[in-house]
């Protein structure tokens, strides 16, 4: 039995992958799809394929949440528990559509999604839960300290609101995850010979992408968006995996919409007016801790902590 002179990482080292020979040794996250060739008419259609899923699921889920507020009376236009849980159902799909996507065009199996050792590591969540979760609760808490304008919820709605939050906000953000920190990232990170420049494109379009796709335009907003996007991606890459990433989205959409419901916000206007002149100087408060958070990240997992390749190595090689 053998000692090893390496720091024990603050959340700990995980084992070795279920299907080691399924995927490349001595790889890091985002060069599992990588070969050969650079595959980019492949890449292009399973990005096209994932924001069409993305679109149907959404559109599906909302087709469905409209007919049952029309059931129960409810106007179209009201942010109802049903078009939140169609919200949430609709994002939370992308993680099987995700997986199957990486089946069929590039043959890996679907578990390698969610790290390089082909399994969710729970232990490292729930770590990550409890060494990172209070302060970017309190943190993003804070950010609700101001005024705001109320309107009128039934206590059944509220209590159907958080229920809803509870069970499926964590899987809406772990589905945008599994989307774009996951897959889109790992198919920009096959696009060349070089590890290095794959991984620098994979966290730039995507964190720029993804920006771009929550439609803001106030700069303190897409400071935060581009900054924790960005954080996340380079978290997924440090330690092999998403799970850490879906801890902290999981725990800020969850925080948010709970806090929105609580304080009675117009909910449905909130989220569709991301115009500039609505974010605020606070905002850059978060962002600077996620940078913070990523630095421990990144300082910890300098020689020990989670595998970052199949084989359970922490660095590679750049081929080139």
């Amino acid at each position: 039995m053998t000692t090893s002179s390496r720091p024990v990482w603050l959340l700990g080292p995980e084992g070795k992958p279920k299907d080691f020979s399924a995927i490349p040794s001595g790889v890091e996250y985002h060069r599992v799809l990588a070969g050969s060739h650079r595959r980019i008419g492949r890449g292009i259609l399973a990005i096209v394929l994932l924001l069409a899923g993305l679109v149907f699921f959404s559109l599906a889920a909302n087709w469905l949440s409209a007919v049952i507020d029309t059931g129960l009376g409810n106007s179209p236009s009201d942010y109802t528990p049903a078009r939140h849980a169609g919200s949430m159902i609709g994002l939370a799909l992308l993680i099987p559509w995700s997986m199957l996507i990486q089946r069929w065009l590039y043959g890996k199996p679907t578990g390698s999604l969610h790290s390089v050792s082909s399994r969710f590591r729970f232990d490292l969540l729930g770590k990550s839960l409890l060494v990172f979760g209070p302060a970017w609760l309190i943190v993003n808490a804070f950010g609700f300290l101001g005024p705001v304008e109320e309107v009128p919820w039934s206590h059944a709605d509220l209590i159907a609101m958080f229920l809803i939050t509870f069970l499926l906000t964590p899987l809406q953000a772990a589905g945008e995850e599994y989307g774009f920190r996951g897959l889109v990232f790992r198919i920009l990170g096959s696009w060349t010979h070089s590890r290095r420049l794959g991984l620098i494109i994979g966290i730039v379009v995507t964190s720029a992408a993804f920006t771009a796709m929550h439609g803001s335009t106030d700069p303190y907003i897409i400071t935060w968006y581009l900054t924790l996007f960005t954080c996340l991606s380079v978290i997924t890459w440090r330690t092999g995996g998403l799970e850490i990433a879906i801890v902290l989205h999981a725990l800020l959409n969850t925080l948010s919409f709970l806090a929105a419901f609580y304080l009675r916000i117009d909910f449905g206007a909130a989220i569709g007016d991301r115009s500039a002149g609505v974010g605020t100087p606070y905002q850059l408060l978060p962002a600077l801790v996620m940078v913070v958070i990523t630095a421990i990240i990144w300082w910890w997992t300098r020689k020990s902590g989670p595998a970052r390749t199949p084989d359970g190595g922490f660095q590679s090689g750049d081929e080139e």
